[in-house]
């Protein structure tokens, strides 16, 4: 807690708050970030793997082989968080499992699941972008963005 805020307690409050920070305990920190980058690295690792069956059995090219990657990906995250799986991954892992595009097929498909007793429009489809809604937003947003300011060099470096 900062000294500004501590200043604002009352010196029991602040007894209390050493007393608290004194028994807290000490997270694993330097763990927690080598069980997240494994896992994170292992999802990309069996993305990679994926694409390199597309490449290899499916004639596509490395320009056209991510969709399909992305989209067995997804399909495979949405299957684990279905048979509760993925949440047991994402527990222990922690943020390996949130970063790769899987951490959102899985917000969107636990939301979805949890919603579902109330219904298929209000629960399961205005639920399940609840976390996931402001990804989007951002990405759309983003996108937009980028589209407007090439566009624009587009124009300028024509003219």
């Amino acid at each position: 807690m900062s000294n500004k805020k501590k200043k604002k307690l009352t010196p029991v409050q602040q007894e209390y708050q050493s007393f608290s920070q004194a028994r807290e305990p000490k997270r694993p920190v330097l763990f927690n970030c080598l069980k997240a980058f494994l896992v994170g690295g292992l999802i990309c690792m069996i993305g990679q793997g994926v694409s390199e069956i597309f490449l290899w059995n499916f004639d596509f090219t490395e320009k056209t082989v991510g969709n399909p990657t992305v989209a067995i990906m997804i399909l495979l995250s949405v299957i684990l968080t279905s048979v509760g799986i993925y949440d047991h991954i994402a527990q222990w892992a922690g943020a390996g499992t949130a970063v790769p595009v899987t951490g959102f097929a899985n917000s969107m498909a636990s939301a979805a699941i949890e919603h579902r007793s109330e219904g298929f429009v209000l629960g399961v489809g205005g639920k399940m972008f609840k976390l996931a809604g402001s990804v989007i937003v951002f990405g759309v947003f983003s996108a937009f963005v980028v589209a407007l300011v090439k566009t624009v060099l587009a124009k300028l470096g024509g003219a």
